[in-house]
């Protein structure tokens, strides 16, 4: 996309199109009844534009109102899927050295490097939650030093990846950290953590996109923390961490069924999880005890197996899973020379699993998540 001026007009140039300036200059609230391209309608404009590579919509979106709130909307991601053009990229998080400073790196599907993200506004964090909603990425709540202080926080922050740009979403009615998060059927649940005083939380949210708001849910029937989550079969599944002092860590799994809001549980789980990730209808966990195997859930049957890793060395060395085109991808969570980063294909024959990807990070890997658009 390039522009230009013509006189006293300029003209915005997209795909071999050409549009005067009169045209797309929408400042009025009445921008949504401008067409989006003169002479089309917006069912067969919308078309065109979700033709144009996933790369140039931050400049799309600065070409008038109109076409900024088309490439942002949840619909833009479905008419891009109907004309087959949705790309996968992949965004993790990572660290300098010293662990001081931290900055997302952006890939494509082909594992390239393309970018940098701007800088996540509000303090540095911890044990806050990333998670992924309407092709958008979200940044949720954490434990923040200020002044001195360890501090809960509350707030959530919302990367636009199609107009490359942060923004602040409502926050959430109860400030926590080490908490789990995961979308199901486009929301977002926040169940568990440590609250503000540190006290163990077994309140539950949800993020509703498209009225901005956060509500309170059921409860859980006890306080959990240092615990993770997952979506299947839509449903809510809460496992890992710990529920008090007492009796350690949980091997109870919370399924929350969001039809009739209400909470149900097994002892199918597991207890102290560092990374996990979900590939179709499977979750892939390491254990904090050994980081040398994965243990694989099956979402159908809700069993468990086991599968090795390609490892050597010390038995809680630290990685972090990511996901590209259906494979998984363990980052090292650790500064370790020279160490590459590992693909394991699901679909592949026994003893073809594992490969080393070419994919190099350039620090630790803190999370990752995968966003097609």
């Amino acid at each position: 996309m390039q522009a230009f001026v013509s006189g006293k007009k300029r003209v915005v140039v997209s795909n071999g199109m050409c549009f005067s300036k009169d045209n797309l200059d929408l400042g009025s609230e009445n921008y949504r009844d401008v067409p989006l391209i003169p002479g089309l309608s917006d069912d067969v404009a919308k078309m065109c534009l979700a033709l144009v590579p996933r790369a140039s919509f931050p400049s799309m979106g600065r070409v008038c109102k109109k076409w900024r709130y088309v490439v942002k909307s949840k619909e833009f991601i479905t008419v891009r899927r109907l004309a087959g053009m949705l790309e996968e990229w992949l965004y993790v998080l990572t660290t300098k050295a010293g662990g001081n400073e931290s900055h997302w790196e952006v890939m494509d599907c082909q594992g390239h490097k393309l970018s940098s993200l701007p800088p996540m506004p509000g303090p540095a964090k911890t044990g806050f939650k990333v998670v992924v909603v309407d092709g958008k990425l979200l940044v949720v709540a954490g434990c923040a030093l200020i002044n001195g202080s360890l501090v809960a926080s509350s707030d959530v922050y919302q990367f636009d990846t199609c107009l490359n740009s942060w923004s602040r979403l409502e926050d959430l009615k109860e400030a926590r950290y080490d908490f789990a998060c995961a979308e199901v059927n486009g929301l977002v649940y926040v169940v568990g953590g440590h609250a503000v005083d540190g006290e163990s939380l077994s309140s539950a949210e949800v993020y509703d996109p498209e009225t901005g708001i956060w509500t309170f849910i059921e409860s859980l029937r006890r306080p959990r923390w240092g615990c993770f989550a997952s979506g299947f079969n839509g449903k809510l599944y809460v496992m890992g961490g710990r529920s008090n002092f007492t009796i350690g860590n949980s091997k109870l799994v919370d399924v929350y069924n969001p039809q009739c809001g209400s909470w149900c549980g097994n002892k199918n789980g597991l207890t102290m999880v560092t990374a996990h990730v979900e590939v179709g209808k499977k979750l892939f966990c390491i254990d904090w005890k050994n980081q040398r195997k994965m243990s694989v859930f099956n979402a159908e049957d809700e069993t468990w197996e086991v599968v090795a890793l390609p490892l050597s060395g010390s038995s809680r060395a630290g990685f972090q899973f990511g996901k590209l085109n259906g494979k998984l991808l363990l980052f090292s969570s650790q500064e370790e020379a020279g160490r590459s980063t590992l693909m394991y294909d699901p679909d592949a024959a026994p003893g073809k699993q594992w490969m080393t990807s070419e994919i190099k990070l350039s620090g630790p890997c803190v999370c990752s998540v995968t966003i097609t658009a």
